[in-house]
């Protein structure tokens, strides 16, 4: 272990606690637009990544884009209208995927840094360090490799995104938990 975090200095143990509950509040969030857009099912995320036959066929995804010019344009929006964009499934088409990657990739690895740094301050033995970090790491490659693999091999490769997804929130939940349960819990004889 190269510090220790259950007697690291007060300070310390806060902005771990900050950074672990903006993580865990950005899991819920990023956790709610995916049951909103793609759906925690295999079927329901070949659904949203897979080539369909209108997308082969050159028909552009019902997703309306940011133009290319930096111009706003507000207008009054009925209920009715707020619906009506949200029927039929939800698709992505690759330039969109192409996006995805470019902003989520780097922001998961940053994510997956700051979180193995709070694993190298846990009192875990080295191995379950080790498959922490890794798990860490690996579990944002299998949800984007899903994702490709779905829009440019087969539709089975759905199961990756599910996977790397849960895996996500598993290896966030497990470091948040052991982290608050070492820095927080009672010692006796110890004065915080």
């Amino acid at each position: 272990m190269l510090y220790d975090l259950r007697h690291a200095d007060a300070r310390v143990k806060w902005l771990v606690t900050c950074l672990l509950a903006t993580f865990g509040l950005a899991y819920l969030f990023g956790g709610w637009m995916v049951a909103l857009y793609a759906g925690f099912t295999p079927h329901a995320v070949a659904q949203t990544y897979a080539v369909s036959e209108l997308a082969a066929e050159g028909v552009p995804m019902h997703m309306r884009m940011p133009p290319d010019s930096t111009m706003v344009v507000e207008h009054q929006m009925t209920s009715q209208q707020m619906m009506s964009m949200s029927e039929g499934p939800h698709t992505i088409d690759r330039d969109l995927l192409i996006q995805d990657t470019h902003v989520h990739v780097p922001m998961y690895g940053v994510i997956a840094a700051c979180l193995s740094l709070v694993v190298l301050g846990l009192d875990l033995r080295r191995g379950w360090g080790f498959a922490l970090i890794t798990l860490l790491f690996a579990a944002p490659w299998l949800d984007f490799a899903g994702m490709w693999l779905t829009k440019l091999a087969s539709s089975r490769f759905a199961v990756l995104t599910v996977a790397g997804g849960f895996a996500m929130g598993l290896a966030y939940t497990v470091v948040a938990a052991v982290a608050m349960w070492q820095m927080w819990r009672p010692v006796q004889g110890d004065v915080r």
